[in-house]
């Protein structure tokens, strides 16, 4: 079973590497882009066959190594 994880800065977190492509793409001349959010996705090959189970297991990771929840939201997609 696949999962995939996506991680995003909460709201109010300054997003420096966003600003610096924002700026970046003006430069470039792609304008009218107002505000850029950078984050990650994290993919898992997990051995594990039952979904609620193997949500349960991302969640636990994410909650423990794969997000800084201080200052990072997340969401599991169960593939």
């Amino acid at each position: 079973m696949k999962a995939r994880v996506f991680v995003t800065l909460k709201n109010g977190v300054l997003d420096p590497q966003g600003s610096a492509v924002r700026r970046s793409l003006g430069s470039l001349g792609f304008e009218g882009v107002e505000k850029v959010r950078q984050g990650k996705v994290i993919e898992l090959d997990l051995a594990e066959t039952n979904t609620d189970k193997a949500r349960a297991q991302v969640t636990e990771m994410c909650e423990k190594l794969l997000a800084n929840t201080v200052i990072e939201d997340y969401s599991v997609e169960i593939l």
